[in-house]
């Protein structure tokens, strides 16, 4: 690999917190309201990866749903359902041990739920850019996340590094030119792959020498 890194973006469901018990309580909820059947496992699979806005379409499917689940949505709002995500054990000694050394961003495909995450597990302060769905015209799979990140910190795709555990996740990083890193995913075609957070060092020590 070329040059040295300068930048490490996370993704944050299934990257920095275990979010799976927080976003099925989160849609159930919303269609138990409906009286609508829990997810399939394909649905969760796909609400997992994509905005809420994209879950919501859909979950719902025909306009009028659509409308009133989103405003069922933003009135009863995420942070109920904030305290069963679970940090990765790993997350906080690395951003301790790289805030200062590196650019720190996060790039999901969350939106108006993220900076509240941040705050109320208490880590919005390690991180210099947060880009969410809201912030860009297209979000993942679209590189715009990334292309935001490069920008915000000047840099080439080359010196950064992008953690994430979907093909969301892999086609962003691809399209970026940013390289890859896959979290506890070994069907992803990533440049490294990772089971535990802090192996980060070692894809690092790779770059740097």
């Amino acid at each position: 690999m070329e040059g040295l890194i300068k930048v490490i973006a996370f993704d944050c469901d299934g990257v920095m917190f275990d979010t799976v018990a927080a976003n099925k309580a989160y849609y159930n909820d919303i269609l138990a309201h409906f009286g609508r059947p829990s997810m399939t496992s394909g649905q969760f699979d796909y609400t997992q990866m994509h905005t809420a806005d994209q879950a919501i379409t859909y979950l719902f499917k025909d306009p009028a749903s659509i409308a009133a689940a989103h405003e069922f949505r933003k009135k009863s709002g995420y942070h109920p359902y904030i305290q069963y995500m679970k940090m990765d054990p790993d997350l906080i000694p690395l951003l301790e041990a790289y805030q200062g050394r590196y650019g720190i961003a996060v790039a999901t495909n969350r939106s108006d739920t993220m900076q509240r995450v941040l705050v109320e597990h208490g880590i919005a302060r390690y991180f210099d850019l947060v880009v969410t769905a809201l912030d860009v015209a297209r979000p993942k799979p679209y590189p715009d996340p990334l292309v935001r990140v490069l920008q915000h910190f000047n840099i080439a795709p080359h010196e950064a590094i992008y953690i994430g555990d979907s093909t969301l996740d892999q086609a962003a990083a691809r399209t970026a030119g940013i390289p890859f890193v896959a979290c506890r995913n070994p069907d992803l075609n990533g440049d490294f792959h990772i089971d535990r957070l802090a192996e980060i060092d070692d894809i690092l020590t790779r770059f740097h020498g």
